[in-house]
């Protein structure tokens, strides 16, 4: 059987404080009988030991696990330290009390009752104690855990961005968006100066996405519009892409990037001819997810991939610890949804 820990060093700390309490605590219940006899001094301490432990294990332990499920903020730890001491103590308050109903039957000694409230007041001094101390090192582990799953999002975004600049940036995609534009000087200087600025869009989006581990849906949203100019621009009618979009679910955030990667996955994917039209779909739902959904028209030599961009979707968001992505392929429809995340979550 696994026990339980407060923290990670929970033994650690728990037996560097432990024997100090047990000597004092024996002291004060028989004064000079505790040291009268190393048999008696072994037991006493023993059966203090294994007492106190599995109170410590079964009843502390437990409630302590409890009121950090119910306070997991970090903003909350003063708040949650307040409120479980007087549970602590008074937990402590009645074990003490039963030791020492129980003490004629330990085979010792009677223990004299007016030692009780010097041992309620020692066992309290270690609630504090062993409370703050225990709280300092889960809020230091919480930090580190913390700072540890930051540097591996700042990871994953780098990543993203790299594969997404990599992406734009190769030889085929250069060369279709240029072969684009020179078509559109010639037949329309208006809609060249438009896709110039949208390609413009799309890059500085790429080049500072790796500011932040998250953007508004707003943001991710105007840069997919841009993107998506792009492939407009090459596809024509042949790639259409609708929005039922909440404005209530705008200032809800994402991982940056991820549309653009989904969008690449479409058309990386997929056949898209006039006679075959793909058709992207994009909105939010009520319980706060956002849905990309399209029309799956499969490429006859389908194009080599190692699902790279779900899978970094995927890691931010597991890094996050704020939901899953969920996909489903049906052969008719390839369609992935998203947790969008409220700002007071990552408060």
């Amino acid at each position: 059987m696994k026990l339980q820990q407060y923290t990670r060093h929970d033994f650690w700390i728990a037996g560097s404080i432990l024997p100090a309490y047990i000597l004092a605590f024996n002291y004060l219940l028989v004064e000079d009988y505790y040291y009268s006899s190393p048999q008696v001094f072994a037991g006493m301490s023993l059966i203090t030991l294994v007492f106190g432990s599995i109170v410590y294990q079964f009843v502390h332990t437990p409630v302590a696990l409890w009121f950090r499920q119910q306070y997991r903020s970090q903003r909350q730890i003063l708040k949650r330290t307040l409120l479980m001491l007087p549970v602590h103590i008074l937990i402590n308050s009645h074990t003490i009390l039963l030791f020492f109903m129980l003490g004629g039957l330990l085979g010792f000694h009677r223990y004299p009752w007016e030692r009780l409230p010097w041992c309620l007041l020692l066992g309290m001094m270690l609630n504090v104690v062993l409370v703050c101390i225990n709280e300092g090192v889960y809020a230091f582990e919480q930090w580190e855990s913390k700072l540890q799953e930051t540097e591996e999002l700042k990871k994953a975004n780098l990543q993203s961005q790299f594969e997404s600049l990599q992406q734009q940036i190769n030889p085929h995609f250069l060369f279709n968006s240029l072969n684009s534009l020179s078509s559109l000087i010639e037949e329309d200087p208006g809609q060249a100066r438009k896709f110039v600025d949208e390609l413009g869009s799309v890059y500085r989006y790429l080049l500072r996405s790796n500011e932040s581990e998250l953007t508004t849906l707003a943001e991710e949203l105007r840069f997919a519009n841009s993107y998506f100019h792009l492939l407009r621009t090459r596809y024509g009618e042949a790639i259409r892409m609708e929005q039922a979009i909440d404005p209530a679910f705008e200032e809800y955030l994402l991982p940056p990037l991820t549309l653009q990667l989904l969008l690449e996955n479409v058309v990386k994917h997929n056949v898209i001819l006039p006679e075959q039209p793909v058709l992207v779909h994009l909105e939010t739902r009520h319980d706060g997810r956002l849905v990309i959904r399209n029309n799956v028209q499969r490429r006859p030599v389908r194009a080599l991939s190692g699902q790279v961009g779900l899978a970094n979707i995927a890691k931010k968001y597991s890094l996050l610890g704020e939901g899953e992505i969920e996909v489903s392929d049906d052969d008719q429809y390839f369609t992935v949804s998203l947790p969008l995340l409220p700002k007071a979550v990552l408060v």
